[in-house]
C-alpha cells in the first residue's frame, strides 16, 4: 500500500528559519575572524545548545538552568539575525562583538555539560484513588454492650451516730502550772538586781523576765525565777 507524502507547514517553516539563522550565524563569526570550518561551527554550537534546553525544558519544565541557556542561545541566533541585516558593518566588527565570538565555545561548553549531567528531578506520584482489595476476611466491628447495674437499696434507718465532742472552746479553762523555781545564785541575784535597779532608773518600769534574760544571758526559767525574786 502506498503512502502518500504531506508536506507540513510548520516543518517547512522551521525549515527555512533554521537555513536562515545559519547562515546568518556563519557570515558574523566570518566577519569577528573566525574563517574556514571555525566560522561553519559556531551556527552548529548555538543549534545545539538551544535544542538541548529545549529537551531539557520539556522533560523538567521546573529547571531553571534550561531555561536560562535556552534564553542565551536563543539571544545569539536572533542578535546574529539582527546584527546581519544591515544594522552592523560586518567590514568593521566592534571589539566587544569579536570578544563574544572568541568566548561562545566555552560558554557553550560549560551551558551543555550542565545540561547533560543535572540531574532532573523525580516526577510526583499521582495519589491512588482506587481502593485496595485483599484476601484479609472480613471482621465485624466489636459491638460495645453497657451494662447499667440496679440501685442499691438504702436502709430505712440508718444508724446512730455518737455525740460529738465539745469543742475546745467549750471546754473549760485549765489552770496554768504553777512555775518551778529554780535555785539562783546569790551572786548572780546581786548582779541582776543591780541591773534592775539601772533599769527601773533609765526607764521608769520594773524590769521583765525577757528583758532579763537578754541581758544575764541565761535560760527562761532561770530569768523568771529571778525576775520573780526581784519583784
Amino acid at each position: 500500500m502506498a503512502r502518500t507524502l504531506r508536506l507540513d507547514p510548520v516543518l517547512i517553516q522551521a525549515v527555512i528559519a533554521g537555513a536562515l539563522s545559519f547562515a546568518h550565524l556563519h557570515d558574523l563569526a566570518a566577519a569577528a575572524g573566525q574563517d574556514g570550518w571555525k566560522a561553519w561551527a559556531y551556527p552548529v554550537s548555538v543549534d545545539l545548545l538551544l535544542v538541548a534546553a529545549w529537551r531539557r525544558m520539556r522533560t523538567d519544565a521546573e529547571n531553571r538552568d534550561a531555561w536560562l541557556w535556552f534564553a542565551i542561545a536563543l539571544t545569539a541566533s536572533l542578535g546574529a539575525n539582527v546584527a546581519t541585516a544591515g544594522l552592523l558593518d560586518l567590514q568593521d566588527v566592534p571589539a566587544w562583538l569579536r570578544i563574544l565570538v572568541a568566548g561562545w565555545p566555552a560558554l557553550a561548553f560549560l551551558g551543555g555539560t550542565l545540561l547533560a549531567h543535572t540531574p532532573a528531578s523525580p516526577p510526583t506520584p499521582a495519589p491512588d484513588l482506587e481502593p485496595e482489595f485483599t484476601d484479609q476476611p472480613h471482621i465485624e466491628p466489636a459491638v460495645d454492650v453497657t451494662v447499667e447495674r440496679a440501685p442499691q437499696s438504702v436502709p430505712e434507718s440508718a444508724p446512730e451516730l455518737p455525740p460529738a465532742e465539745p469543742a475546745p472552746e467549750d471546754a473549760p479553762p485549765q489552770p496554768a502550772p504553777a512555775p518551778v523555781a529554780v535555785p539562783v545564785p546569790p551572786a548572780l541575784l546581786d548582779h541582776a538586781r543591780k541591773i534592775a535597779d539601772a533599769h527601773h532608773a533609765q526607764t521608769g518600769a520594773p524590769i521583765d523576765a525577757a528583758t532579763l534574760r537578754g541581758r544575764l544571758g541565761v535560760p527562761s526559767a532561770l530569768a523568771e525565777s529571778i525576775a520573780g525574786q526581784l519583784a
